[in-house]
């Protein structure tokens, strides 16, 4: 089959052309693709560029991550006032926890299961109590330039050590409780000014960042399940960072999957983690369990009232490396306005765009709420958009805070939610 005008082809594709593939994973025949030569002169123009804003990210990010560990053992330990062993023992732990915490994402993907989870597990847990602590410190220096504003004396090293440990503790024991347990059902009505009335009551689950991988796995995804088909949905609908592990580590815990219901089906879209996880093979693997995976396009839902279109994208941002994928032109392309639609798209970015094109309701997620608290307001210099409804013109988003976490097991004033949306007319 040729390529059709404008068509951009998936990486998966891509690899097998430059492999001389010429059939899927599934059997099925590849599109004729245009040669190496000409891929890689397509490519090329790319790839400078994007290695060195990704080189100088990287940079950045790990002196900053390196120098804030510093000041985390500087406070807690070096000026504690601890004498003996203790100071470099728990400074060598600083360092190998920060170390391995910044590996952790390379090494979930690398190692077998269950290695994967068991390596994974004390640097996840770090990335929450260093984040907790940094912030505790702050609080903590702020406090300490105050108290000597109005004359009070400073307090002594180790009693001060000692008291930040105790409350970086009880705090990091308060989120770990927040992220491990269950995530609560919210249930929110949407009133659309041009929602047809003949399908007023439309019911959609949405669930998003459930993060299958290596502190979540099937015990987690059953319970969801459990919960989710319980709630009788018309439409189920993923909103993208599902999983952080290739296909062959957690096929296994994905399982449950296969026993979601919806009168009208299950949707999943993909998220950033999603790409870094093997996009193309997880993308085949759901659709063997029975969820549709709308990546740049739409389907007519047709209820016994009437229809409606659903729509999803791949995510904004997609692989940081590789770029995204997203097409929101393509999804929409041919639709009327004047028809209802849904849009699914995993980053709430996608909205500055969608709303302009006149569709009703985007469902979205990406953001966790923040997760940890104040983390919401560095996510919000990024995306506008961090938790629940937003409308601009007739449209309107709903942001979901994620069903489950990512890398710290932590939850703090952000917990987690499956999502109920009840669709009204004016």
């Amino acid at each position: 089959m040729v390529v059709p005008s404008g068509y951009r082809p998936t990486r998966f594709e891509l690899k097998n052309a430059l492999l001389g593939n010429s059939r899927s994973r599934t059997g099925r025949a590849l599109r004729k693709l245009p040669s190496k030569r000409r891929i890689c002169e397509t490519l090329a123009p790319m790839g400078p560029r994007r290695m060195s804003l990704v080189i100088l990210v990287l940079t950045t990010a790990l002196s900053s991550l390196a120098a804030a560990h510093y000041y985390l053992a500087k406070r807690l330990v070096l000026d504690s006032g601890l004498e003996g062993g203790l100071v470099p023992g728990l400074s060598a732990a600083i360092a190998v926890l920060g170390v391995g915490s910044i590996l952790q994402p390379a090494l979930e993907r690398a190692l077998p299961a269950p290695w994967f989870r068991i390596v994974s597990w004390p640097f996840l847990v770090w990335m929450g109590v260093f984040w907790i602590g940094l912030n505790v410190l702050w609080i903590a220096e702020g406090l300490g330039a105050m108290a000597g504003w109005v004359g009070l004396g400073p307090v002594a090293p180790g009693l001060r050590a000692a008291a930040l440990w105790l409350l970086i503790g009880a705090l990091a024991a308060w989120g770990l409780r927040g992220g491990l347990g269950p995530p609560r059902l919210e249930r929110v009505e949407h009133t659309l000014p041009r929602w047809p009335g003949s399908l007023a009551g439309l019911r959609i689950v949405q669930i998003s960042d459930v993060h299958i991988g290596p502190i979540l796995g099937r015990r987690f995804l059953e319970d969801l399940v459990a919960r989710v088909n319980a709630l009788d949905a018309d439409l189920v609908a993923i909103t993208g960072d599902l999983v952080d592990g290739r296909v062959d580590q957690l096929q296994g815990d994905v399982t449950p999957l296969g026993e979601l219901r919806a009168k009208h089906g299950v949707y999943f879209v993909t998220g950033n983690h999603d790409a870094y996880s093997g996009d193309e093979a997880w993308v085949a693997h759901l659709e063997t369990l029975g969820i549709r995976v709308l990546r740049n396009r739409r389907d007519r839902i047709e209820l016994a009232a009437g229809s409606f279109w659903l729509a999803g994208v791949d995510d904004h941002r997609g692989d940081w490396a590789a770029g995204s994928s997203e097409d929101l032109p393509r999804a929409l392309e041919g639709w009327d306005p004047s028809e209802p639609l849904v849009l699914l798209a995993h980053d709430p970015s996608t909205f500055k765009r969608a709303h302009r094109r006149g569709i009703h309701l985007q469902l979205s997620g990406h953001t966790h709420g923040g997760q940890i608290w104040p983390f919401r307001w560095l996510v919000r210099l990024a995306v506008p958009w961090i938790e629940g409804c937003h409308e601009a013109g007739d449209s309107r988003l709903y942001v979901s805070r994620g069903t489950g976490f990512w890398g710290p097991p932590m939850r703090i004033l952000s917990p987690a939610e499956i999502t109920e949306h009840t669709l009204r007319a004016v």
